[in-house]
């Protein structure tokens, strides 16, 4: 049997790329006017063209988005440029695959988990962890910096998160969409205990002191709630 490294997959590398606020960022302007060249989109996003460059290239390695040469009749280089990759033909199979698998192992973890609610957020916070846009070494991150990467993490998974500062100590964060709710309806315990963990795993690797106190599924119509809360003094 061949064992396939999950770090390595083409999912979880989609994922980390668009965990990035400045990938997600990109891909938003190549979504809305494809074919353009690195300068172009430097400028738009205000990187520096080599920057934007070593994020360009993740994208592409991602499967994000593809790069084609310019076709010219004069002299000179043809230009790099780019446009946001189409969806895979299958990808509604795809994700009616993972659904399934989704609720299998779900099921399975409530039925033989002593506590499966503990063992699905620690899986949870493993994976957070690990697809958390991440800071260079030496880097700080300020307590409102660290939010906005998770924000764009789970937009990386498909939550629809909607942050509230009103009370920029205690934010709260909406997720508006379940990427797997049929699953969630029939095992919560399990699966909304994923998503706790996915949240707290992420702010714990990137370092600061903001605390995920909890996820409160289906709180509101059609809308978990989760509340943060930022230390002071």
């Amino acid at each position: 049997m061949t064992v396939t490294d999950p770090q390595g997959s083409d999912e979880v590398r989609r994922y980390r790329a668009l965990a990035s606020p400045i990938r997600a960022r990109l891909l938003e302007a190549l979504r809305a006017d494809p074919d353009l060249d690195t300068a172009t989109l430097a400028e738009r996003v205000g990187l520096h063209v080599n920057t934007a460059r070593s994020h360009l290239n993740l994208l592409e390695e991602a499967g994000l988005v593809r790069a084609v040469d310019e076709q010219r009749d004069r002299p000179g280089r043809p230009r790099r440029l780019y446009r946001a990759a189409d969806p895979a033909p299958d990808a509604g199979h795809d994700a009616a695959n993972y659904r399934f698998l989704a609720a299998v192992l779900a099921s399975y973890l409530g039925a033989t988990a002593d506590d499966p609610r503990a063992a699905a957020e620690q899986a949870g916070g493993a994976w957070g962890s690990f697809v958390v846009d991440t800071p260079p070494p030496f880097r700080t991150l300020a307590p409102e910096d660290a939010i906005d990467r998770l924000v764009q993490m789970l937009e990386g998974f498909g939550f629809a998160p909607d942050l509230d500062t009103t009370d920029p100590d205690a934010p709260v964060l909406r997720l508006r969409r379940c990427p797997f709710l049929a699953v969630a309806r029939d095992h919560p315990d399990v699966v909304c205990s994923v998503h706790l963990g996915l949240m707290r795993g992420a702010l714990s690797e990137l370092g600061v002191d903001v605390e995920v106190e909890d996820l409160v599924p289906w709180a509101e119509p059609d809308t978990c709630v989760s509340r943060l809360r930022v230390p002071t003094g």
